[in-house]
């Protein structure tokens, strides 16, 4: 205890005090760094494809989280948890360091054995798309089972469900897809198909968090659904990621998967939360065997640290209004582009989709007089950054020379034409929060004079 003028003060009351100054400082920083500086100058400016989007609010909480020193999973992260799981609508969300790590969380819970004959075994096959980020199908090779690849349609760039029977073979056991760009796939076709044949829906909802798909939220369909929090998507942790579900068996397994793969569900620095730490029988293990280091599944240790929490409940907080400005974002691009129509095809919304768009993708009409190399070299030269659909064609990257040659570990069903046609034609731009309407129109400029409009 000390003494200040005629009441005593607690070390507890000093460190609040304390406490309160560094925040309001960090509150000061963030004004004078966001002060306003130079204005856009088309040409000159950078016009990013994405970025971070951020106030005071997530350096508060940021600062806050790291002056208690927690730094694993904490107070911020359970909240976090519990507001992300409101906002979807969903039973269950765990947070995870990245979204690549949420999708093999995903992927490596339904190869349990709690699953009994559902979970899928090395030479099991999984439906999904070549066009599209390779992390979706990483898990699927790594655990040794077989990407099966369908091709995608032109305008909405997800998967052509016209083809789904014609991929499927007996040891199918799974689906796993992505929301390309922020558009929903067909989801009643895809469900239909999954119930039809008892098979597991894994949604990749990375690029597309606040899309609604017949007016409920994308990544809530599936089984499991996936999320990442990197800077250039719909909300940020810096590194970051999530994996949801309502199904009560699939979420105790990932927690398991996610925590080591220990059996025991106390939360970090709280020990013997079922009273019978030391009082149980696990296998083989002796009786009483400390239930803290009995381990159920083949695990990791997939959890993200407090700060990335801290800075996710701010930005939660903003996600609504990320998503209507994206959508506002598209929409301006939409309209100004339409001149280029004859040459240039849309992206186009599935019937039923509300996007939160995650970019414009644009494929050269064959026949153009302008190719995409063009297109693309005209835009970076102008200061547009750009970006290609991911991996194009992921059978045709290095990572598949092997399995090519072999002839092994994976399968086509009937042709990837159009998924060809996008690696070879096909682009897109920015519409995340943090752009002007100086910088789209900038764009949308720079495309029509390269085909002299």
């Amino acid at each position: 205890m000390g003494r200040t003028g005629d009441r005593n003060v607690t070390n507890a009351d000093r460190a609040e005090g304390i406490r309160r100054q560094i925040l309001a400082l960090t509150r000061d920083l963030h004004a004078v760094q966001s002060a306003e500086g130079a204005g856009f100058e088309p040409g000159v400016s950078r016009v990013a494809y994405a970025g971070r989007v951020f106030d005071e609010r997530e350096m508060v909480n940021l600062v806050d989280a790291s002056l208690d020193f927690w730094l694993t999973h904490g107070r911020y992260s359970r909240e976090f948890e519990r507001g992300f799981a409101e906002y979807l609508g969903t039973g269950n969300a765990m947070l995870v360091n990245s979204g690549s790590s949420a999708n093999l969380l995903a992927f490596a819970a339904l190869t349990s054995e709690r699953l009994g004959e559902r979970r899928i075994v090395p030479g099991d096959e999984v439906i999904t798309v070549a066009a599209g980020f390779p992390t979706t199908i990483t898990p699927i090779v790594q655990y040794r089972a077989v990407p099966v690849f369908v091709d995608v349609l032109l305008g909405t760039y997800n998967i052509d469900t016209t083809l789904l029977e014609a991929a499927l073979s007996p040891r199918t056991k799974a689906v796993m897809l992505a929301h390309t760009l922020g558009n929903p796939f067909d989801v009643d076709a895809v469900r239909a198909f999954c119930r039809k044949h008892d098979l597991w829906l894994v949604e990749d909802n990375c690029d597309a968090l606040g899309s609604e798909y017949r007016g409920r939220m994308t990544g809530t369909f599936g089984d499991i659904g996936t999320s990442s929090f990197y800077p250039p998507h719909h909300m940020t942790m810096g590194e970051g990621g999530a994996v949801y579900t309502d199904n009560a068996e699939l979420a105790a397994i990932m927690l398991s998967m996610r925590d080591w793969g220990r059996d025991c569900v106390c939360p970090s620095g709280r020990d013997n939360v079922c009273g019978e730490r030391f009082s149980r029988q696990f296998g083989t293990l002796p009786a009483g065997y400390d239930h803290k280091y009995v381990y159920s599944e083949f695990g990791f240790n997939l959890k993200a640290t407090e700060m990335q929490a801290a800075i996710g409940v701010a930005q939660l907080e903003k996600l609504p209004d990320f998503t209507a400005r994206r959508r506002a974002n598209f929409g301006y691009l939409r309209q100004a582009l339409r001149p280029l129509e004859d040459v240039l095809i849309m992206p186009e919304p599935t019937d039923g989709a509300d996007p939160s768009w995650f970019g414009f993708l644009m494929t050269v009409r064959e026949g153009s007089p302008v190719t995409r190399d063009v297109l693309v070299r005209a835009l970076e030269t102008a200061g547009v950054q750009t970006r290609m659909l991911f991996a194009g064609n992921m059978t045709r990257q290095p990572a598949f020379d092997g399995m090519r040659e072999r002839g092994e570990g994976y399968r086509v069903a009937d042709e990837l034409a159009n998924t060809d046609r996008i690696m070879k034609d096909a682009f897109w731009v920015g519409v995340y929060p943090g752009m002007t309407e100086e910088m789209l129109a900038h764009m949308a400029d720079v495309l029509m004079h390269a085909f002299g409009r």
